[in-house]
């Protein structure tokens, strides 16, 4: 197996488990809380659950960043970013470069402070299970977009 062949096989199975969980988070566990949480107790509920994975979210958006790169760099794949024909490349890079800011930075120096001295945990619970939806359907594009394109359908 090729480093390229290598690199694709570590892309996928990164993204599958980076939106497999948002799925499973948006999907799953924030309605969840949604049902069975008092508004005022479902942030904190949240982020309870959420400190088992976070670290999980981290690793694979890390691996797929530095796998997509090492891609784009071996086939030497650049010129794709100036052709409107492979619009998913910018989806993907978007989509990501969302994710990443999220998760190294926006989170662990801003957010996390933010939500625990919140005043109005229910407002700031339904403005986060409103953004995970819009980040799921754009991750989601995203993907069709790559798999349709990749194999040469759009």
């Amino acid at each position: 197996m090729d480093d390229f062949t290598l690199a694709r096989v570590v892309h996928v199975i990164a993204i599958l488990f980076w939106i497999g969980g948002v799925a499973f988070v948006t999907t799953v566990l924030m309605p969840s809380i949604r049902r069975s949480v008092p508004p005022a107790e479902r942030l904190a509920s949240f982020h309870r659950v959420e400190q088992g994975f976070a670290w999980q979210a981290r690793l694979w958006v890390g691996i797929a960043g530095v796998s997509g790169l090492w891609m784009i760099h071996r086939a030497d794949l650049w010129d794709r970013f100036a052709d409107p024909r492979f619009w998913w490349m910018h989806a993907m890079v978007a989509v990501w470069s969302i994710f990443a800011a999220m998760l190294y930075v926006i989170e662990p120096l801003f957010l996390h402070r933010r939500m625990q001295l919140s005043r109005t945990p229910e407002r700031d619970f339904a403005r986060m299970e409103r953004m995970h939806r819009v980040l799921l359907l754009a991750s989601l594009v995203a993907t069709v977009g790559a798999m349709a394109g990749a194999h040469g359908l759009i």
